[in-house]
């Protein structure tokens, strides 16, 4: 599938793919480059207990755990 950036940066996500990821308005993605390509995660979502008790757990930030996971140093 294709799609074309706007003026503004932005793109749409085709509908199709959207349905079949549950991407709804609200939906947070990341976003990181890997060997000259764009890649786009639907981050999971969790409740705010979850991300408060993760933030507090290991003392680590989440942006270096999400390096580790993808391999990156």
């Amino acid at each position: 599938m294709k799609a074309k950036v706007a003026e503004r940066g932005q793109v749409t996500i085709p509908k199709v793919l959207r349905d079949r990821l549950g991407i709804r308005p609200g939906t947070m993605l990341e976003f990181c480059e890997k060997s000259g390509k764009l890649i786009v995660v639907k981050m999971e979502e969790m409740d705010v207990v979850d991300k408060v008790y993760g933030s507090l757990s290991s003392g680590r930030r989440s942006d270096d755990i999400l390096r580790e996971l993808r391999g990156e140093s």
